[in-house]
């Protein structure tokens, strides 16, 4: 006959195995912020494309959730991709780092050949069944791993010629994605960078030479023609917002309307104009922040900043607390790599930064850039994590 176990000794196994488990420490400041980013994400991407899906068609056959259940999918294979890297020590991903990095530049030159996928006259995806790869968006999770690796084996002593290694890291995949070309993409990596070397000890005088040159590339690539035209327009357009609405200006001329029809709280969720009438182009992808500033008005802006800010913050926290300087190099980039992004993205769509087609992180429709950054808060929330072990 079986014995049914004391009530204290069932109490005492479930406690070793929450005590075993390595989600125990996860930090509840990180990550909750982050699924009500995604939760809000699909409330967003439903209201800015259900118009486009029934009244277009399109890719979407006359479904108007088909974006939402494509980006549901995403984020359900986001969370997947996070709870692994959490799993995973990062002490080991350094002796990774360099086959994920050489991976990474692998893609980004394939996506160039014949193979490669053009989309709006950037050549930065191949297919892979019915879903498109974007490489340039793994550039991004590869050099944080790759530099903060190289950093912290030469912690106190990057001289000239160790900056100059972790720039050449930058480099290569930061030239293949100009070739696309993506220059929002290189200019994450670049912040990436800066932010690395700065926090590994590089003077701050060779830190502003490196920004200089990284501005003076840009410039140069505007002028000698390797970035599109209408990518030149969207620059052109950032400089002389009174120009003509008709052609390069009109993006962000529907993209301000809609914020400014927003108010302090809103028009209603699904109720905005610019997004229901679909005057916002890639109010999906790029522009997603003006169906928030329009449906949700300041206050629904203002949360969501805030919930970003509260990623920041937790990112930025651990790299401080961290155990080894490897994992805070690691925080310091995914802080970088946030902060940028959020911060070109909600300020190209209100005029006060020039247009680049950099995703809003968490909110923004795309597989790849949700996996990079589910991936990325993974790496935090492991870092953080390690403390206790």
């Amino acid at each position: 006959m079986a014995t049914i176990a004391p009530v204290s000794t069932v109490m005492s196994n479930r406690k070793a195995r929450i005590q075993a488990s390595p989600f125990r420490h996860l930090d509840p400041f990180l990550i909750v912020p982050v699924l009500i980013m995604n939760v809000l994400s699909l409330v967003m991407i439903y209201s800015s494309t259900r118009g486009k899906a029934t009244l277009r068609g399109e890719a979407a056959f006359g479904d108007p959730f088909y974006y939402v259940k494509r980006q549901a999918l995403f984020v359900m294979l986001g969370l997947i991709i996070m709870a692994v890297t959490i799993l995973i020590d990062y002490r080991r991903l350094r002796e990774w780092a360099l086959g994920i990095y050489m991976l990474t530049v692998a893609m980004l030159a394939f996506v160039l050949t014949p193979l490669g996928s053009s989309v709006n006259g950037s050549q930065a995806r191949f297919a892979l069944g019915p879903f498109a790869i974007q490489p340039s968006e793994f550039a991004k999770f590869s050099v944080i791993l790759m530099a903060a690796a190289y950093a912290a084996v030469h912690r106190g002593d990057m001289d000239v010629r160790r900056v100059v290694v972790v720039l050449g890291i930058a480099a290569i995949p930061l030239g293949l994605v100009m070739l696309q070309p993506d220059l929002g993409t290189a200019l994450v990596i670049g912040t990436i960078i800066i932010a690395v070397l700065g926090v590994a000890g590089v003077k701050a005088r060779h830190l502003a030479v490196l920004a200089l040159i990284g501005v003076t590339g840009a410039v140069v690539a505007i002028n000698v023609g390797v970035l599109e035209q209408y990518q030149v327009d969207r620059l052109t357009a950032f400089l002389d917002q009174n120009g003509d609405t008709q052609r390069s200006t009109y993006n962000l001329e529907q993209s301000k309307t809609a914020i400014g029809n927003g108010g302090l709280t809103g028009q209603g969720l699904f109720e905005g104009t610019q997004t229901s009438l679909g005057h916002v182009p890639e109010q999906h992808t790029d522009f997603i922040f003006t169906a928030v500033g329009e449906e949700l008005g300041f206050l629904g802006a203002a949360l969501l900043l805030s919930l970003f800010g509260m990623v920041v913050w937790r990112s930025w926290r651990t790299a401080a607390v961290s155990n080894d300087f490897f994992g805070a190099l690691l925080c310091v980039g995914v802080v970088a790599m946030f902060s940028f992004q959020v911060f070109e993205n909600v300020g190209m769509t209100m005029g006060i930064m020039p247009i680049t087609g950099i995703p809003l992180p968490f909110m923004s429709y795309g597989g790849s850039s949700a996996f990079v950054s589910f991936a990325c808060v993974g790496l935090v929330a492991n870092v953080s994590m390690r403390r206790f072990s």
